[in-house]
């Protein structure tokens, strides 16, 4: 299954699962001092940035892979939502013939193909970014439990190509913890977020298993954040 797939089966739920999102989402926009009217969102979802910016915007264009999700981003006249994949360089040819003043992403590029490439085609756009992208440091306890690698990639990672690409950006991570009142609550939220990007490398037995080791009541997430 894609990934775009299960992002656009759980769209209509996602509401409900979110919560560490909606935080990263506050998180992001703290580093946009500017009030910018002419905003570019990779990665826009159903619309969890363009609902908490609180200053009038000319123009916002939304670019997101998942249709459902598309579907439920609000709409306006100064809206304009993108059915696109920020792994498409022909996307960025076609958003090079706008002018942004800025380029957020929340919650998104952790899912991208080749982060180097994807971060170069950001900065052939030549706008200030605000960026925020889970870490491998997100499940790191559920991970290890399970034995597997894990899914996305380390900070340091993220981090080199922030120096290669936006030099002059701050670099700041932030940890998130979410409790549940069961493992079995956990593993339903694994599931209706999205957060597991598809993989399913667990059998049933191995997913039983895990959810009687797990030595946690929460969940850890792990974000860096790119803004200048």
């Amino acid at each position: 299954m894609k990934i775009s797939t299960e992002f656009s089966k759980y769209a209509a739920h996602y509401g409900k699962y979110n919560v560490i999102q909606e935080q990263v989402a506050d998180k992001l926009l703290e580093f946009v001092k500017q009030k910018p009217k002419k905003i570019l969102d990779l990665g826009c979802g159903s619309g969890a940035l363009f609902k908490k910016i609180e200053w009038k915007v000319k123009h916002f264009v939304g670019v997101d892979f998942a249709p459902g999700m598309l579907e439920l981003h609000p709409k306006a006249e100064h809206v304009e939502c993108i059915y696109g994949n920020f792994n498409d360089a022909m996307l960025f040819e076609h958003l090079r013939t706008y002018v942004f003043d800025y380029v957020l992403s929340a919650s998104a590029l952790q899912w991208a193909d080749d982060l180097d490439n994807v971060f170069r085609n950001i900065s052939t756009l030549h706008t200030p970014v605000a960026l925020a992208i889970f870490t491998a440091g997100t499940f790191q306890t559920l991970n290890d439990t399970a034995g597997l690698e894990p899914l996305l990639r380390s900070r340091k990672e993220i981090k080199q190509l922030q120096k290669k690409y936006f030099p002059d950006a701050a670099f700041e991570v932030v940890q998130y913890r979410l409790a549940f009142e069961s493992v079995r609550e956990m593993f339903r939220y694994i599931k209706k977020s999205g957060v597991s990007g598809s993989r399913k490398l667990l059998s049933y037995k191995e997913t039983k298993k895990l959810m009687a080791e797990y030595p946690l009541d929460y969940l850890e997430f792990e974000v860096a954040f790119i803004a200048h």
